[in-house]
């Protein structure tokens, strides 16, 4: 497991000079790896544990909440694809955070994987930031650029990312930046 959190964990920071979506793949990716770096070196236990009650937060719950949230923006909002989330479940709340005790976190490490490889693809070959989702808000129906959708994950990742910096801490004390 640790092999794959490294092999993201090695990528370099977004490109100081690029064009808007090269740069805008680049601050994803960036996110993307500081997830999996705060989660390097750890126990399986310890990516498991919920280490802020009453909270539900741990780091392999993120992962899991950030493979439905990949999933879902890119290949069930912006491509239309019918396909369920891995984790998340309409009748429990927060299904990604919880009942992780019993998870194989390598197999949550390779599903994450797995849905940032077909998010590069999907951004990629998109004619251009301006390419409008095939589903709408649930709100007002209107649909997503994929400008926005991109921004709003980056958006969600800063968060999720900052929880992952305080179960890090509270967990063995680990802080920083790469």
């Amino acid at each position: 497991m640790a092999e794959t959190h490294s092999a993201v964990a090695q990528q370099a920071r977004p490109a100081l000079q690029a064009g808007e979506r090269e740069m805008l793949a680049g601050w994803l990716d960036h996110h993307r790896a500081i997830l999996v770096w705060k989660c390097e070196g750890l126990s399986d236990e310890q990516l498991r544990q919920q280490a802020v009650p009453p909270s539900t937060l741990s780091l392999l719950g993120l992962v899991r909440h950030m493979t439905d949230v990949e999933r879902g923006w890119f290949r069930q909002v912006f491509l239309g694809e019918d396909v369920p989330d891995l984790y998340g479940r309409p009748d429990y709340d927060d299904a990604d955070f919880k009942d992780v005790d019993d998870v194989e976190p390598a197999e949550v490490f390779r599903a994450f994987e797995q849905e940032c490889a077909a998010t590069r693809k999907i951004v990629a070959a998109a004619d251009d930031l301006n390419a409008l989702s095939m589903q709408g808000s649930q709100r007002t129906g209107e649909l997503f650029s994929l400008r926005w959708i991109v921004t709003h994950m980056i958006e969600e990742y800063a968060r999720h990312n900052g929880h992952a910096d305080l179960l890090r801490e509270r967990l063995d004390g680990a802080t920083g930046y790469f």
